[in-house]
């Protein structure tokens, strides 16, 4: 369908789209197309959506597994995304809201206490470059709670050490303040101090592996240090970005500041570390209520 591409190119040019998410809408909508045999957007039905909802609930993947509810909902953003497109656009199609979303579980987030997490920010040892690297990766994503992604798009003059802040540009383009904790902007300068390359990475390799760090390697490196601190549950980057939230909340920010500091569209996307501070309202419970009742 000629439409699909010049959806692609609006996401792309317009609502400034990132590679990648324009990579899945394309894989989704075109694995709808093919699937319920849609060659315009007429063609698009309530009978159509339905069985393709019922393929990929009955579905599986390469390794033979289901496909999970939250890449089933993905599939069905997408097309409802399209068809607000068709519709702002006097497409003749199904209408969007004909499409709902199957409600998801809520997620379950097991995270490090403390103490774990102080080991894990204290696991790189020694003043190697690599050392001082590693130490700085871990402090700035507790610090900032920076996606991944975001981290390895830093550069050197991404940051502003005299306001102790920076801007980055996140998730659908949406742009935000980030700020450095006194001891990621010690650990920062301590790094950079030590760098004698010419790369413009703010995070790089060593000189016998230079260049821009990738993801992947970053993700290895904090799981090798996971370990060495003595972690059992599994600890990636975005595990520091959940601690950083939940830190927040546990000492009294608001949900919607913390919205903000993450970066997300929605903040019922940051109402799901909610529960992970019912520990401390049950705390509270007991010293408050019913006090004069005792």
């Amino acid at each position: 369908m000629k439409l699909l591409k010049v959806f692609l190119e609006y996401l792309e040019i317009e609502r400034g789209r990132s590679p990648r998410t324009l990579a899945n809408y394309r894989h989704y909508l075109e694995r709808f197309l093919n699937q319920a045999k849609i060659k315009r957007p007429r063609d698009i039905t309530e009978e159509r959506v339905r069985k393709f909802r019922l393929w990929l609930n009955r579905t599986t993947n390469d390794k033979g597994q289901s496909l999970s509810r939250k890449t089933q909902s993905y599939h069905l953003i997408a097309l409802r995304t399209f068809l607000k497109y068709c519709a702002r656009r006097d497409i003749e199609t199904l209408a969007p809201e004909k499409i709902e979303l199957a409600k998801l579980p809520s997620r379950d987030i097991d995270l490090p206490d403390i103490e774990d997490v102080e080991r894990l920010l204290t696991a790189p040892q020694g003043q190697s470059l690599g050392s001082l690297r590693n130490r700085t990766i871990l402090e700035l994503l507790f610090s900032t709670g920076l996606r991944i992604s975001e981290l390895v798009a830093l550069n050197r003059d991404s940051i502003n050490f005299k306001r102790g802040e920076f801007s980055i540009r996140g998730k659908g383009g949406r742009v935000r303040v980030v700020f450095l904790s006194p001891r990621a902007a010690e650990a920062l300068k301590e790094y950079l101090k030590h760098r004698t390359d010419t790369e413009e990475a703010l995070f790089a390799g060593t000189q016998k592996k230079p260049g821009r760090l990738t993801v992947r390697q970053i993700q290895r490196l904090i799981g090798r240090y996971a370990v060495k601190a003595g972690i059992a549950k599994k600890v990636t980057p975005h595990t520091l970005r959940h601690l950083f939230a939940t830190d927040l909340l546990i000492n009294g920010a608001d949900l919607r500041s913390v919205q903000a500091l993450l970066g997300h569209a929605s903040i019922t996307t940051t109402q799901i570390y909610t529960h992970l501070t019912d520990k401390q309202l049950k705390e509270i419970h007991k010293s408050f209520h019913g006090v004069r009742r005792k």
